[in-house]
């Protein structure tokens, strides 16, 4: 018969006794569990004893954590909380240097469990500690058993960190502050300090105030992952807690004493492994130096502010600066004004003022921020940009402004400018500590992505949502493989063209439809054979069916027809010209041959010269036979197949003479 649901089978053991197989219910009270086991062993004051897990903390068992206790759970008889904290710290003031390390020993092990903490605590064991930490008498093992066992105390919350002593706090600043002090202790200095500056913001001020940064980028230097970690606590916990304008400047200090630099190659690039608490607080000192950016971001323009309308001013002379000189010399204010207005919207600004484009909060001024930085920084660039799109048809021209701005907010979105930072994230970008004004260097690789994106998707004003939708995606993705430098960054997010994008959700699609499921791909190539059939046939009977090509002449006009279309045996193209809005020529009727199996190579879309060369005023006479890559869906494969096999100097006449490429009409 099963024992009830509220018995448990468990076994306890003691030092120098045969442990016992109990049954124990959970419904009985623990007083009596304890007497029952004492009893057993023949033992009074059943009082004086508690339960204990054998594995693990060795947590004491408390009619509040009881349930833990599962079947098969081995647990040990020992010393009642009370009676252990009691013993302890009567030893702790009456014994030698050597019996008191034993005793600290014993605290640090006992101390991660709440009951026995609270014990502690309740019989003045922080104070104590305290003095032992603030003698000072052995800077070696004992006062790092006594950092230890103090931190372990306080983390269970039960005294606020407040209530800590000026004098307490000072003596620990001095261990960190000093130059030959023992590995182990340091660390736990600048632990206990962390938790000081994160709890107290008094306190935190006195910690600021007495610890130099430069002293922290000392800890950070030594090759130490510990010491390491907690200078970077502590350094983060300074950041934290300063004011926006004291944050700015001790960052500007860190950055001039090369922190930055030695972050990347000592820690990001260090042959040992990071570990989380480390990732979390480069995370951390990421995500408040992003944050520097957040008031300009939350600041529209002011348009009576004469720095903006110069930086305005600025943007549009890098671009027009020789137009604007040869068409505004001698003209009146008003025809001065309206070139300025005409060249802002070359520019991409919406609203005749462009001023008002960025009053839009966020991005605010952080959007003309990157626009400067990019014509300074990347001026060819910047030219090029502007005005490859001022040359474009109005419809398919990318409107730089617009897109600037709308970056900078998707760029502050990916990065979380002006979010508070998360206690547990560790998610920061190594890329971000390899270059100096990373956020804007970033903003310079995106821009251009946009732009290449753009005519990728031969977009339209009315795509602009669409491209920006497709740019955050590869931002988005390559921010998640987390590059480590900036040129590798725009290497693999330029490496990710909108094609790939379509490809990835058409992938991950199938994925979450199943589509990519075993038996559905087993399918798949089952019917794949007479699918080809299918679509082979239907391609030739296209070739067959013919059709209008216009011809391109020298001067670029296309003005006249040529048709052309696959014999019904499959092995000779004939072509002819034709009459706007005859009737398809019949078969006979076409005077012109070439036999398939003469076609060297088949060039589509970008790859035609005239397509190349438009332009540039070189007439094409490439012997090669032209489609349009709109047309390449009824291509026969056998076509291209002999194309590739056979490769003979034979040419393929251009229709009338005209030496130029047939397009569709």
């Amino acid at each position: 018969m099963a024992p009830p649901r509220n018995v448990v089978k468990i076994a306890v053991q003691m030092s120098d006794a045969i442990p016992q197989l109990i049954q124990l219910d959970q419904a009985k009270p623990l007083a009596t569990v304890l007497k029952e086991v004492c009893d057993a062993w023949t033992l009074t004051h059943p009082e004086h004893y508690a339960l204990q897990f054998a594995d693990g903390h060795r947590k004491y068992i408390t009619e509040n954590n009881r349930l833990e206790i599962k079947n098969g759970s081995i647990l040990c008889l020992s010393t009642a909380p009370d009676l252990k904290a009691q013993q302890l710290l009567g030893r702790l003031q009456n014994t030698s240097r050597e019996g008191c390390c034993e005793v600290l020993r014993n605290l640090v092990l006992l101390a991660s469990d709440m009951t026995f903490a609270q014990e502690v605590i309740s019989r003045d064991g922080l104070q104590k500690l305290s003095t032992i930490i603030e003698n000072g008498d052995d800077l070696g093992e004992m006062l790092a058993l006594g950092l230890r066992a103090f931190l372990e105390l306080m983390e269970h919350g039960v005294v606020s960190w407040e209530t800590l002593s000026i004098p307490f706090v000072k003596k620990v600043v001095s261990y960190v502050n000093m130059n030959l002090m023992d590995a182990s202790v340091q660390p736990l200095a600048l632990r206990l300090l962390e938790s000081v500056t994160l709890s107290s913001p008094a306190l935190g001020q006195l910690v600021k105030s007495e610890v130099p940064l430069d002293r922290l980028l000392v800890h950070l230097q030594v090759m130490n992952h510990q010491l390491q970690t907690k200078a970077m606590a502590l350094l983060t916990a300074l950041l934290q807690g300063a004011s926006p304008a004291e944050r700015k400047e001790m960052l500007d200090h860190l950055w001039k004493k090369n922190l930055r630099q030695f972050i990347y190659k000592n820690i990001i690039h260090s042959a040992a492994p990071m570990g989380d608490e480390m990732a979390h607080h480069l995370y951390v000192l990421q995500a408040l130096t992003l944050g520097l950016l957040e008031p300009r971001m939350r600041t529209p323009l002011d348009p009576y502010s004469q720095e903006q309308r110069d930086q305005l001013q600025a943007l549009r002379q890098a671009a027009f600066e020789p137009e604007g000189e040869s068409l505004g010399t001698g003209l009146n204010a008003d025809r001065r004004r309206s070139l300025c207005v005409r060249e802002f919207r070359k520019l991409g600004f919406s609203n005749s003022n462009p001023a008002q484009d960025l009053e839009r909060v966020p991005p605010g001024l952080l959007a003309l921020d990157n626009m400067v930085y990019f014509s300074r920084h990347a001026p060819s660039a910047y030219s090029r940009f502007v005005l490859e799109n001022s040359s474009r048809e109005d419809k398919h021209e990318c409107p730089f402004a617009r897109s600037s701005i709308q970056l900078t907010v998707l760029l502050c979105e990916l990065l979380h400018v002006g979010e508070p930072c998360s206690e547990t994230a560790q998610d920061f970008s190594p890329m971000f500590f390899s270059q100096d004004h990373s956020f804007h260097e970033l903003f310079c690789v995106a821009i251009q992505l946009l732009n290449k994106t753009w005519k990728e998707m031969r977009a339209t004003q009315e795509d602009f949502d669409k491209v920006m939708q497709v740019v955050r995606e590869q931002l988005a993705r390559t921010l998640a493989l987390k590059p480590t430098s900036l040129e590798i960054f725009r290497t693999k997010v330029n490496a990710l063209t909108y094609g790939e994008v379509l490809k990835l959700r058409q992938t991950e699609r199938l994925h979450q439809e199943g589509t990519l499921a075993p038996p559905i791909l087993e399918l798949r190539e089952k019917l794949k054979p007479e699918l080809m059939g299918l679509i082979r046939q239907q391609r030739l009977l296209r070739l067959c069916e013919g059709m209008l090509f216009r011809k391109i002449s020298s001067r670029r006009r296309q003005d006249k027809l040529w048709f052309c279309c696959l014999s019904p045996n499959h092995k000779v193209l004939q072509y002819g010209d034709v009459e706007e809005g005859a009737n398809p020529p019949t078969l006979e009727s076409l005077p012109e041959q070439l036999p398939v199996a003469d076609i060297r190579a088949l060039l589509m879309g970008k790859d035609c010269p005239h397509v190349r060369e438009k332009g540039s005023g070189k007439q094409n006479k490439c012997p090669y036979f032209h489609f349009p890559r709109t047309s390449m869906s009824w291509l026969s494969p056998s076509a291209m197949t002999m194309g590739r096999k056979k490769h003979t100097s034979t040419s393929l006449p251009p229709p009338n003479g005209i030496s130029t490429c047939g397009q569709m009409g």
